[in-house]
């Protein structure tokens, strides 16, 4: 399931390139990523995170990863195009990586043990814990 839908937002970004500005879909994230960053892999995940770009920027299974604004974002290259992700899409992994990865973490995230992954039901509530 994951895997196509990783497959549509390809396939709706490369047609985006190809549409015209008023169509596309990508979206603007505010992070600005003008060279490949610095890689990190995050002890004990498949996930890697980008500890010198001050921002909560991550790379798993062939896709770049950015929590920003409250929003997840990912790209299948590093400066984007951006496409917008709801929390139940975002990979397991990704979502399991620990608070102390995340380079401009959330003013909630703030009282959360470093070492352990955010509380993200805390967040986006019950609903979306038993679901996870």
């Amino acid at each position: 399931m994951r895997r196509r839908f990783i497959a549509l937002c390809i396939s709706l970004l490369c047609a985006s390139a190809a549409a015209p500005a008023h169509a596309a879909v990508s979206v603007s994230i505010g992070i600005n990523v003008p060279a490949y960053p610095r890689m990190v892999v995050v002890p004990g995940y498949p996930v890697y995170y980008a500890p010198s770009l001050g921002a909560n920027f991550f790379f798993y299974d062939g896709m770049y990863w950015v929590f920003a604004g409250d929003s997840w974002y990912m790209s299948s290259w590093y400066n984007g195009p951006w496409a917008i992700v709801g929390p139940a899409y975002v990979p397991y992994y990704v979502l399991r990586v620990p608070v102390r990865y995340y380079m401009a973490p959330p003013l909630y995230f703030r009282g959360w043990q470093r070492g352990a992954p955010p509380r993200w039901g805390h967040y986006w509530g019950p609903q979306w814990e038993q679901q996870h």
